[in-house]
């Protein structure tokens, strides 16, 4: 990954967590990583715990940044998700898997869709 795409994705990640936070969410890690991978942000959303994929694009041209989050990269969520509560010790009577998408025009604000509960 080039320093510009990791750029990009960084400032979609804090777009994503700003987001989440005027929603009410209460964000507890961000960018945790173990071998099987990365999870970009845990958030309590009241009781529920929702672990939070960010896809931030600059175009639209391929499709919407949330389109990138195909049925390999769910599974491989889920057992991050899985791995994240066995090394923190958290509890949750409940967890959901959102998408945020941030796309970034050439001028003004970034567009921010958050997809709740978008796979199982």
């Amino acid at each position: 990954m080039t320093k510009r795409n990791q750029a990009i994705g960084g400032y979609g990640e804090r777009c994503a967590v700003r987001h989440l936070i005027e929603a009410g969410l209460r964000p507890v890690a961000r960018n945790w990583r173990c071998r099987a991978g990365e999870i970009d942000i845990v958030a309590w959303d009241g009781a529920v715990l929702a672990f939070c994929e960010v896809k931030t694009r600059r175009t639209a041209t391929f499709g919407s940044p949330a389109e990138a989050v195909v049925p390999r990269k769910a599974r491989r969520l889920r057992g991050l998700a899985a791995a994240w509560l066995a090394a923190t010790g958290t509890t949750a009577d409940e967890v959901r898997f959102d998408v945020i998408s941030v796309l970034l025009p050439r001028v003004g604000r970034a567009h921010v869709e958050h997809v709740k509960d978008a796979f199982r």
